[in-house]
């Protein structure tokens, strides 16, 4: 999320903004009540579907975890960033997790950084990209982790100094970077190319790695999926517009094939942390998987 240097003036803004009479209805607020009614009966497969898209097992299963212990949502994942450390909590259906969780409460975390009690959410839960999801698919995706097992790890809690302790920060940060408008405009878009978008920009949550950030930690949406530095301060994350230098010379067919195996079209396998992305990015059907491709190479390059 950048360095640290300037944070703390930034954050005063940010405060003053949130602190500004008649700010916090700016903020989203809570679905309705009549948003989580209205789904329909579960759908187990949609929501394994969906797990695997969001990516759950990567932060919220044991670091390293393989076969069927990345369906084991203790937490562990320790995301070190400029803001401080934040630590992914346990989410299984357990006491320890969301066991006492309504479909409402799970949904509003989820797409609008709401927890239980009312307070603002970190977005090391990426809830502006989440915010995209439908219904139907959070209801999915909810009863899907309520057939897992359940874990007795508790959830340890984020190392942030002053004034990233301050949720109430949040509150302005929102204001300025959260929003459910697409992210690209895509002119005589298919149905598969709205999948794809879907998918990219809402649960897949590409851009929280591939997207640069500027010192409030908000996306730079001028430069969508153009890589920047590693959210942990370690690494560069590629460019993934068909601007870049290497995946924009990748047929759509050569990025389906690359999110099934791991295999570039050089015959270089996956690293870093886009194996964890690639292992979920297998489970899907390969429509998704040509349907994020064909996203892929419509998006503008930067």
């Amino acid at each position: 999320m950048g360095k640290t240097a300037g944070f703390a003036a930034s954050a005063i803004i940010v405060a003053a903004l949130a602190a500004t009479a008649g700010a916090f209805w700016l903020a989203p607020q809570r679905q309705p009540a009549s948003v989580w009614d209205n789904t329909g009966p579960a759908d187990l497969a949609n929501g394994k579907r969906i797990f695997f898209a969001g990516g759950c097992s990567s932060c919220h299963a044991a670091p390293g975890a393989t076969g069927n212990d990345r369906l084991l949502l203790g937490g562990g994942v320790t995301l070190k960033t400029g803001f401080g450390t934040f630590h992914a909590p346990n989410i299984s259906p357990g006491p320890q997790g969301i066991g006492g969780w309504s479909l409402a409460e799970f949904g509003n975390a989820l797409t609008r950084g709401i927890g239980r009690q009312g307070e603002n959410l970190y977005p090391s839960l990426p809830y502006t990209s989440y915010a995209r999801m439908k219904p139907q698919d959070v209801a999915d995706l909810f009863a899907f982790i309520k057939t897992l097992p359940e874990s007795a790890q508790d959830t340890l809690p984020h190392e942030l100094g002053f004034p990233f302790n301050q949720r109430l920060l949040l509150t302005g940060w929102k204001i300025l970077f959260f929003s459910e408008k697409p992210r690209v405009q895509l002119a005589a878009a298919s149905p598969e190319l709205l999948q794809g978008q879907y998918l990219v920009e809402g649960p897949g949550h590409c851009g929280e790695c591939h997207t640069p950030r500027n010192l409030l930690g908000g996306f730079k949406s001028s430069a969508w999926l153009a890589g920047g530095p590693a959210p942990e301060g370690d690494g560069k994350i590629p460019n993934i517009t068909p601007a870049s230098p290497e995946i924009g010379k990748w047929s759509a067919e050569e990025i389906a094939s690359y999110l099934e195996t791991g295999f570039t079209p050089e015959f270089d396998s996956v690293g870093g942390s886009m194996v964890e992305v690639q292992k979920n990015m297998a489970e899907l059907p390969a429509s998704d998987r040509a349907a994020i491709a064909a996203y892929l190479k419509a998006i503008p390059g930067h």
